[in-house]
């Protein structure tokens, strides 16, 4: 640190040292003989009438001394004027430059002045201050500047040039970290899971009392928008400890040992403000498995630099401090195995996406500041919505709040939940996409096809709506299927009931139309995908067996592109086993639904007459046209 005398004394020099140079300029501007330019016409006349005494001549220009009276004086001000006689300065105009006209000739010129008795002198115009300025000076000055402000922006501020080590997290202290397990719903078990940490970070003399050692990490893994950064934020709130937040690709920068830096500084901050937490969101953005990541040099890139650090110094701290790491990942598969051993991410903590109870607790949550209408339910919402993470339950929330307030209502009502959840799985409505009258009755035929063959078979979930408004990119139609419970196991015949509705639409086209048309593509795509689980996954074919068959890539790649072809770990004659059977599989179906639907073709042109005329048919309406109601009973 400088002292106080030493940095006024460096500010009085600099201030000596500016104040001298515009002296200096000041000075030469004033005191310089004051000149005026004239053109080429007025220095002829001037030199025929002998009123000239001197020149000289350069490439550009010329330079000369006339006598006195001979000159007009130029404009100037007021105040030059008074600092001149102030000076001593003359105020006798002698001295006058001329431009020279190109293709003038220069040996008459030479001679007149010689007839005239004028004394005359050539002079090769320097340019060495204008070379040093604009060749050296200015382009030096710009790359010191941008030089300069990449410095400013790595580093964080003006007065952070060079910090390019300096950890980039945001820290929460005890005071904004309001979050707590209360806002966190559907996640009951990994809530559980980290009580311990909780309890730990409060009092850790109760663990250490029977010489117990708490986890140095814990490894949050979960899809997106499961909240796993909210559970985090919710740790440290409960326990009321500074909360260190960052993602992983914060550490890594162009230049190699950046990260490894920024590493270093985040577990020195950590340490002072324990007892605290440290998460590290998206941690597979530094820790990716290293194992054949050597590349042409050997692999030592910034990333693998900075997973060493990390490795390093989860090694060197003691947990018992009360710091504690936590991360969160949605590919635990690729990480390096090094960071997963016990002694650092020793504890994995699953955050899966809920089940219909878990759902419906979010959606209480996030419908706490919503005004909700009275027929709002609820369950109903969590039920229409299997397989949806928390992120996307508050969006829809969200989104029937924007709805209800658009459409200027006093509260949100049921409705508005259900085209917000529409919005979300399908995209906004297409009205603007205009439909001729033939594809409108094949998008009618084709979704019936669906629903028809749904509540035909036995393990089916329920049809819910079905409709033939456009949406999103490709959507012409939907047919919307309600489940009634979170299904984690499924048989044979349950997957074989689904793949009888993926085919619904297109056995409806070529049953009314006696051809089929390119809107079965996604259903084909499906149900071709699922065949291929049955054969290849779960063993559900007798001539392929009980053995599963899949990628032969080693787990730490899988997920990753390898800059080599995996070996396909299966035979040609087995490879061509599994397209029979997939295609066999996909045969049986589509017999089943044609012999389902041909019984049923009444129903299903009647029931696509009256989706035509509505466009949406849901609830009772839906239940009485799809039992083959006639229509005019339903006017």
């Amino acid at each position: 640190m400088k002292s106080p005398l030493s940095q006024r004394i460096q500010f009085s020099l600099a201030y000596v040292l500016v104040a001298a140079v515009v002296l200096s300029f000041l000075q030469s501007w004033l005191l310089a003989p004051r000149t005026v330019e004239i053109p080429m016409s007025k220095f002829l006349d001037l030199l025929r009438a002998d009123k000239i005494e001197k020149v000289s001549l350069t490439e550009r220009e010329i330079r000369g001394m006339a006598t006195t009276g001979a000159l007009p004086a130029p404009p100037s001000s007021a105040t030059s004027d008074r600092l001149r006689q102030l000076l001593g300065s003359d105020d006798d105009i002698r001295v006058f430059t001329v431009t020279r006209i190109p293709g003038v000739d220069e040996q008459r010129l030479v001679a007149e002045l010689e007839q005239r008795k004028v004394e005359f002198a050539g002079r090769i115009e320097t340019t060495f201050w204008k070379d040093l300025l604009f060749g050296w000076v200015i382009p030096l000055a710009v790359m010191v500047g941008i030089w300069m402000f990449l410095m400013r922006r790595v580093g964080g501020g003006p007065t952070q040039a060079l910090s390019f080590g300096r950890s980039k997290h945001k820290i929460y202290d005890r005071k904004e970290l309001k979050t707590t397990f209360n806002d966190v719903a559907g996640v009951d078990e990994s809530k559980a899971e980290l009580v311990e940490i909780v309890d730990f970070l409060k009092n850790p003399k109760k663990y250490q009392r029977l010489g117990g050692r708490i986890p140095k990490g814990v490894l949050l893994v979960g899809t997106p928008g499961t909240g796993k950064t909210l559970l985090a934020r919710a740790v440290a709130g409960e326990a009321d400890v500074p909360f260190f937040t960052l993602s992983g690709s914060e550490f890594v920068e162009m230049f190699v040992g950046v990260g490894a830096s920024r590493v270093r500084d985040l577990f020195e901050q950590a340490k002072d403000k324990a007892p605290c937490i440290i998460f590290i969101d998206e941690l597979d953005a530094i820790g990716k498995s290293r194992a054949g990541n050597t590349g042409f040099v050997g692999g030592h890139d910034e990333r693998e630099q900075t997973l060493n650090q990390l490795l390093a110094e989860m090694d060197g701290f003691d947990s018992s401090k009360g710091v504690i790491i936590m991360a969160a990942t949605n590919r635990p598969e690729v990480l390096d195995q090094a960071l997963l051993r016990p002694g650092r991410f020793d504890r994995q903590v699953v955050v899966d996406k809920p089940d219909i109870r878990g759902r419906e607790a979010i959606l209480r949550l996030h419908a706490r500041a919503v005004v909700l209408s009275p027929d709002v339910q609820l369950a109903v919402i969590a039920q229409r919505t299997p397989g949806f993470a928390g992120a996307d339950l508050a969006n829809i929330v969200n989104e029937a709040a924007l709805l209800a307030a658009r459409k200027e209502k006093n509260a949100v009502e049921m409705a508005d939940f259900e085209e917000a959840i529409d919005r979300v799985v399908a995209g906004l409505e297409k009205r603007s996409r205009v439909l001729s009258e033939k594809e409108r009755d094949i998008v009618a035929h084709h979704e019936m096809g669906h629903a028809l063959v749904a509540v035909s078979v036995a393990h089916a979930d329920p049809v819910h709506k079905v409709t033939i408004i456009p949406r999103g990119v490709a959507a012409l139609g939907m047919t919307y299927q309600l489940p009634t419970e979170d299904r984690f196991l499924l048989t044979r015949s349950e997957i074989e009931d689904r793949l009888a509705v993926l085919l619904g639409g297109r056995v409806a086209e070529e049953l009314v139309y006696g051809e089929a048309s390119t809107g079965a593509h996604n259903d084909l795509e499906r149900a071709t995908e699922l065949s291929r689980l049955m054969i290849m996954k779960y063993g559900m074919s007798e001539r392929v067996g009980l053995a599963t068959f899949g990628d032969s890539a080693p787990m730490f790649l899988k997920g990753q592109r390898t800059p080599w072809g995996g070996e396909r770990e299966y035979s040609e004659e087995t490879a061509r086993v599994i397209d029979e059977e997939v295609r066999s599989i996909l045969e049986r179906t589509y017999d089943r639904v044609r012999g389902i639907l041909t019984t049923k073709k009444a129903v299903l042109v009647n029931a696509a007459a009256e989706l035509k005329r509505t466009e949406t048919l849901e609830g009772d309406r839906l239940k009485r046209v799809l039992a083959g109601e006639v229509l005019e009973t339903l006017a």
